[in-house]
């Protein structure tokens, strides 16, 4: 699928079918990840992939009751780890920078999965804590990003946004 028909295609699928996503998927949109642009190209973010279906229903528990996430094949929850370009930008790297570089991976990943025909939604209503608890990381990652990803259950219905001439500013 070409980039901007991707773009017009993804939503959030918050309803997926009983079935894998494929290594060959899983692999692809892992691999838009780690190609995703981050600040000085230090990737200052960490993947965990979660597949356990205990694991899944424990996040969904702890992501606002959001127990659809449970359902997807494939849950990858993205983490800020500001370790890695805390040396080159300090506290300004630690404090934001590695926010933005997650955050930029989860989206390319969302992308990714929708050129693929897959679904994802962006959950981001958790509790730091029991993400950190539950996937046990290290204390310094912050989880920023749930995305549960898998073939979509239902089609995309039309949304609305906003027009150009009321969202971009000169």
């Amino acid at each position: 699928m070409e980039l901007f028909e991707a773009i017009r295609q993804r939503y959030s699928v918050r309803a997926f079918k009983n079935a894998p996503i494929g290594d060959q998927a899983e692999k692809a949109i892992l691999e838009a990840a780690n190609n995703a642009p981050s600040a000085g190209n230090l990737q200052a973010y960490e993947i965990v992939v979660v597949r356990d279906a205990a694991r899944k229903r424990e996040l969904a528990k702890v992501s606002w009751e959001q127990y659809f996430l449970a359902d997807a094949p494939v849950v990858l929850v993205f983490c800020a780890n500001p370790d890695r370009n805390r040396e080159k930008y300090g506290a300004r790297g630690a404090e934001r920078y590695c926010i933005q570089d997650a955050s930029i991976a989860c989206a390319y990943v969302q992308l990714a999965a929708a050129a693929l025909g897959l679904g994802s939604c962006w959950i981001g209503a958790f509790e730091e804590a029991d993400v950190q608890r539950i996937l046990k990381t290290p204390a310094t990652w912050r989880p920023i990003a749930i995305l549960p990803v898998g073939i979509p259950a239902d089609a995309a219905k039309p949304r609305a946004r906003r027009p150009l001439t009321n969202l971009v500013h000169d």
